[in-house]
């Protein structure tokens, strides 16, 4: 599964792959291939990333087609 949208969300925030890496306390390799779909998102990366962008994992899954704001 390709997880087109959280290189969107990585995209629409100006950050590079090796900034969110870091963020996840992961090589940027690891990451890019979790962009890519070649590996699969871990939950707890996933529940990280959806707090990095103030966002439901359930939208970053695409289980949901609205981006609402989590605060």
């Amino acid at each position: 599964m390709k997880f087109r949208r959280i290189r969107d969300l990585r995209e629409d925030s100006d950050k590079t792959q090796e900034e969110v890496a870091q963020y996840l306390i992961m090589k940027r390799g690891v990451y890019q291939r979790y962009e890519s779909g070649e590996r699969e998102i871990p939950v707890w990366a996933l529940l990280r990333l959806a707090e990095l962008y103030h966002t439901s994992t359930d939208y970053i899954l695409g289980r949901a087609d609205q981006r609402e704001p989590i605060e």
